[in-house]
């Protein structure tokens, strides 16, 4: 385990037995940064120093002036660990703020992606079907091919990949995970 100087050691979820006792669980974390050279590499380096794993991650500006951007992290742990890691995250230099929006109640966090399914016969007809009951656009078609386009929660969109797996599934981009807390509470 690194130790960074100016910041307090972090425990690897491995290596304490008290977390090791606590469920793990997923957290969307939401952090405002300066928008200039080398924040994301700075931020994504404090989960990879340290052995935690991002399971999503987009980044963009969003101040009118390009000064700011949003990233939004997805990643497990254990309770204490999240709070570890939205601690240190707070201590980076450029971060102006971080919430964990998975304990600050209510949120809406959603992605988007592109499935291409290469199929002919019963099979493309069932993608379809499915695509419509997903309410998923065709963005493209061609006589032996779809690439279909989702948009909606993580679970949905691991539903509709399984669902084409067996029809044809060729390729899979997915953006990330965008999420902002419900009612009038901001970052």
């Amino acid at each position: 385990m690194k130790y960074t100087p100016g910041l307090p050691p972090m425990v690897a979820p491995s290596s304490s037995s008290d977390a090791s006792d606590e469920p793990a669980s997923r957290a969307v974390m939401s952090v405002l940064v300066d928008n200039e050279s080398g924040v994301l590499a700075r931020v994504v380096g404090l989960f990879s120093g340290r052995g935690y794993n991002i399971e999503s991650l987009t980044v963009a500006p969003v101040a009118a002036d390009g000064g700011l951007s949003r990233i939004n992290i997805v990643t497990s742990g254990t309770p204490a660990i999240i709070e570890q890691i939205r601690a240190q995250l707070e201590r980076q230099v450029p971060v102006a703020r971080v919430a964990n929006l998975t304990t600050l109640g209510s949120h809406i966090a959603r992605e988007m992606v592109l499935v291409k399914v290469v199929s002919t016969g019963e099979a493309r007809t069932e993608a379809l079907r499915i695509a419509e009951a997903f309410r998923a656009r065709a963005v493209d078609t061609t006589a032996s091919s779809f690439v279909f386009e989702l948009t909606g929660a993580s679970d949905k969109l691991d539903s509709f990949v399984e669902l084409m797996a067996p029809l044809g599934l060729a390729e899979v981009s997915r953006t990330g995970v965008a999420a902002l807390t419900r009612g009038p509470r901001t970052l």
